[in-house]
């Protein structure tokens, strides 16, 4: 019996081996990837359908530069997943799982990986950078091509880059726009309506072939071609706008059909050969190749779950989902509510609010920092703005969150999902970050809900202040069972206490989402003959005056946050609790403050060491430790 003839893609192990391929054996190529990533992302999760529209595309590229000698630059990483496979990174078995590949570029899988933020609107900037350092440093005959898709061309910073790109008549740097019309959900905004005109116009490119045509072969049909061809700037003004880019300076090429090959080559051929900053403008179909994704019109199967272990128990409702439920109650009884997020109303549970409220309802694009200061002049307007986007998002516009609503002390409510430790999505989704630079804010007040309970109370909370800005910050994935109080104590939620005590060893202070880790750790101290109160502030900025009363009453303070531990609640406490004369030490626990590899957000609370026993452990010693340096003070 004959053996079954090899894949084709499983002779591709590197860019070389895809350049010696004939171009007829291409489709067959494409066809495999696309199977091949059905089948490897549908198993483990990832981002399906923004890779099976870039295969042709990424073959392209590959064929037509050098890769490393060559610079690709993603924007956002997320689209790189053929180009993995063309680079010899074949096993997706534990994709985006520790000790998998990433779900993103990544220097340490390949040197063909340049950038592994996946913060969109970036790679144009490192493009113009790189390029630049080439040019410098006296490296010729190299190339930098940046390829960003039309939901991060929403972003400032990219047309910042572009303005400073266009200067440079002479740096061989080509973009290649992936316009697919959609970042998650369909590109917004003036500049989605440009691309939407481009990639529909076709009378310029009918007009020069009927001139090609009709006039090469006939007498002075040559010259007045070429006449004709010169005067592109004001035809192509007349049949295809797509001035926008040429009058920047940047030479233009497109529109050219992003699944064809062929075409792909030929445009990007003709840019390499140019000498200087060029746009290839490619359209493409997000899932194209796969039925199901091409149908699904809310994303295309952007970012697809991994398929269910039989027998497994539901997950139960997300934090997000909480969230949008209630958001859709708020709107009903307060019509000065209106949301504002950044290119991810499905992601962060806007999309039944928009259903319900279409015209009080926001999406910017990828601009988080217009979003907010959007905010603040809704808020000034006499509306209460709740601008939702993922936790580390929000770092890309601190300054507008400072300056542009604290400083006006405007009602703005942020709501930050995906806060902590968010794993799967690699160091730059990890939403650690936010409770350390908002501690900086004056005037602003942060809420981290313990539950659903407390999300849906807090958000309330939250949007009835009207003198500065509010954030409400909550984990990724399913919402914890409520933990209702033993007590209350000005403000802070007593979880549980020893009975019959009266100086208790440890105040056990939880942040969020982190109450059932807290409450464990608890546990495991009684164990051991410690005794421990566990409290939620539920407000964790300012600092409840009630805290610093109760660290008065026990030997050692100890916090418990998931979120960075530099900055964060914890340090936060630690000031307040020595501004008030209290000697009680307090030791912090947090996430290490480093970029962590991708994995579950059990794993990355594991290895910080945010794990009931662990704590437990770390707490006894702290508390041993603060027992030794107390006798050693009295003696």
């Amino acid at each position: 019996m004959a053996e079954p003839p090899t894949p084709l893609l499983d002779t591709v192990t590197g860019p070389e081996r895809l350049r010696a391929l004939d171009p007829s054996r291409l489709p067959e190529l494409a066809r495999e990837i696309r199977e091949f990533l059905i089948a490897a992302v549908s198993r483990t999760g990832g981002h399906l359908g923004p890779n099976l529209g870039v295969v042709e595309l990424t073959i392209a590229l590959h064929r037509v530069f050098d890769s490393p000698r060559d610079r690709l630059l993603w924007d956002t990483g997320h689209q790189t997943y053929v180009h993995k496979l063309l680079t010899g990174r074949k096993d997706f078995s534990r994709l985006r799982s520790r000790g998998g590949l990433s779900g993103y570029p990544s220097q340490d899988e390949s040197e063909h990986d340049v950038i592994e933020n996946s913060h969109a609107s970036t790679a144009l900037s490192y493009a113009d950078g790189l390029a630049k350092a080439h040019r410098l440093r006296g490296l010729t005959g190299r190339h930098v091509v940046a390829v960003i898709g039309d939901g991060a061309l929403t972003g400032g910073m990219a047309w910042e880059a572009l303005n400073n790109i266009a200067a440079a008549k002479d740096l061989p740097l080509i973009i290649v726009v992936n316009d697919n019309g959609r970042s998650y959900a369909p590109t917004r905004g003036g500049l989605a309506d440009h691309l939407t005109t481009l990639r529909t116009t076709q009378g310029y490119e009918r007009f020069l072939r009927w001139g090609k045509d009709r006039l090469r072969d006939r007498p002075l049909g040559g010259p007045l071609y070429d006449a004709l061809h010169g005067a592109k700037k004001g035809l192509k003004d007349l049949v295809a706008p797509q001035g926008l880019f040429e009058d920047l300076g940047l030479k233009y090429v497109g529109p050219v059909d992003g699944h064809d090959t062929a075409a792909v080559e030929a445009a990007l051929a003709r840019a390499k050969a140019f000498g200087g900053p060029v746009i290839v403008h490619c359209i493409t179909r997000k899932g194209h190749g796969h039925p199901p994704a091409e149908a699904h019109e809310l994303d295309r199967f952007h970012a697809i779950g991994a398929v269910a272990t039989p027998g497994a128990r539901p997950a139960g409702p997300s934090w997000t989902s909480v969230f949008a439920k209630e958001m859709v109650e708020v709107g009903a009884e307060r019509e000065d509510v209106v949301a504002i997020t950044a290119a991810m109303l499905q992601p962060v549970g806007l999309d039944a609010f928009a259903t319900a409220y279409p015209e009080r309802v926001f999406d910017v694009g990828i601009a988080e920092q217009h979003a907010v200061t959007s905010a603040a002049g809704l808020a000034l307007g006499g509306l209460h703005p709740v601008v939702a986007v993922y936790a580390t998002f929000l770092n890309r516009a601190f300054d507008q969150v400072l300056m542009d609503v604290a400083l006006h002390r405007c009602g703005v409510t942020f709501v930050l999902d995906r806060a902590g430790a968010t794993g799967n999505d690699g160091p730059s989704h990890n939403g650690m970050w936010d409770l350390s630079i908002l501690q900086a804010v004056p005037g602003l007040r942060i809420a981290a809900p313990r539950d659903g309970t407390r999300l849906r109370a807090q958000l309330r909370q939250a949007v009835a202040v009207t003198d500065g800005p509010t954030v409400v910050r909550f984990p990724k994935g399913a919402v914890a069972a409520d933990t209702e109080p033993v007590a209350t104590v000005g403000g802070v939620d007593v979880l549980a206490r020893p009975r019959g005590t009266h100086r208790v060893d440890v105040l056990l202070v939880s942040v969020g989402a982190m109450a059932a880790t807290a409450l464990a750790a608890a546990r495991e101290l009684a164990d051991r003959g410690i005794t421990a109160t566990v409290v939620d502030p539920c407000w964790v900025k300012p600092v409840a005056p009630a805290l610093v009363r109760l660290a008065a009453d026990h030997a050692l303070v100890a916090t418990v946050e998931d979120n960075g531990r530099v900055g964060g609640v914890g340090g936060a406490i630690a000031q307040a609790v020595r501004d008030g004369g209290v000697a009680t030490p307090v030791h912090t626990f947090g996430l290490t403050q480093k970029f962590f590899d991708h994995g579950s957000r059990a794993e990355l609370l594991t290895e910080a060491g945010l794990q009931p026993a662990t704590l437990a452990d770390d707490i006894a010693e702290a508390l041993a430790a603060a027992g030794a340096a107390r006798l050693k003070g009295a003696s």
